[in-house]
């Protein structure tokens, strides 16, 4: 691949910005050890001064995919960033960066913006105060800003909304794998996902959550803790997804009686079966059952899942 690529001030209509993200920007750098930082043939509308810094009207997702260097912004004291490191810059907020010039870097980045990106910010997914992710070295990442650039360079017929897909998933693979990052160094990882195994083992049974706790020898109040935090769930909230999606299962694929599928899915009546099952799919069973059978005109959506 080139040592630079700058694809710059990308086109987005009207039509394109209600897909929700649109791309400004997609390009890759590599940074020789002592080579001037930025480069002279950086993009004008993004250059800065390594010792002044910048702010930006879009988001940025920088990836260091090869060396090291160090990040500061406006809410961010100077950090170290290594191979793997993941940057999101937020819009009107002062931040530097540079590689270290014993080492230099590879870098790819994209710039964009949009309703998509807004929402997933006020839903606390991702937040000023957190702006360096530790996703490792991960050719997934690079392949999918390669990807990027491929596009941005052709700018076939709905472009923009390709960029938009790869954003999105660039997004969601930073959140899951600095996520997941921080749960492998961790041993309440190993005891959430013995603990998740366990449910999936004896959904049909009335576990109790503090049998579950005991049995991966850990306090009631941190298994909760920890297995919310791992999996946005609480342990019970868990255990009623399962118990609905092996329901489904049953009234989709069997004769069943809904008595029956009751009791073999860990419900203590038909009735408490019912109210939980409308609850969480907008359906009696036996509505979701005509459904599945193509003998009903309904629809439906999964409900958010209420918190205890």
């Amino acid at each position: 691949m080139e040592t630079d690529i700058n694809v710059k001030y990308l086109i987005a209509n009207k039509q394109d910005k209600l897909w929700g993200i649109t791309v400004t920007t997609v390009g890759y750098q590599q940074i020789v050890p002592h080579a001037i930082y930025p480069p002279k043939n950086h993009p004008v509308r993004y250059l800065f001064s390594s010792h002044k810094g910048r702010t930006l009207g879009e988001y940025i997702l920088l990836f260091i995919a090869n060396g090291r260097g160090a990040f500061s912004s406006g809410k961010q004291k100077k950090i170290q960033l290594a191979t793997g490191s993941m940057l999101l810059l937020f819009p009107g907020e002062w931040h530097n960066y540079e590689p270290d010039p014993s080492v230099g870097w590879d870098e790819y980045w994209i710039g964009f913006r949009g309703d998509t990106m807004d929402a997933l910010v006020q839903n606390a997914f991702f937040s000023k105060q957190k702006k360096v992710f530790n996703v490792g070295p991960s050719l997934e990442m690079i392949q999918l800003f390669r990807m990027a650039i491929s596009v941005a360079v052709e700018q076939k017929a709905g472009f923009q909304q390709i960029l938009g897909g790869i954003t999105n998933l660039l997004l969601g693979m930073t959140h899951s794998l600095d996520k997941s990052r921080y749960f492998d160094q961790s041993q309440p990882m190993r005891l959430i996902n013995k603990a998740k195994f366990i449910m999936s083992e004896n959904f049909y049974t009335n576990i109790a959550m503090e049998e579950i706790a005991g049995r991966i020898c850990m306090s009631y109040s941190s298994f909760r803790r920890n297995f919310k935090q791992y999996t946005g769930l609480s342990p019970h909230q868990y255990l009623q997804e399962i118990r609905i999606q092996k329901s489904k299962e049953l009234l989709a694929a069997t004769d069943l009686t809904c008595q029956e599928i009751a009791y073999k899915t860990g419900y203590e009546s038909p009735v408490h079966f019912s109210i939980i099952f409308k609850k969480k799919t907008g359906l009696t069973p036996v509505k979701y059952r005509e459904y599945c059978h193509g003998s009903g005109a309904y629809t439906f959506d999964c409900l958010e899942i209420a918190e205890e």
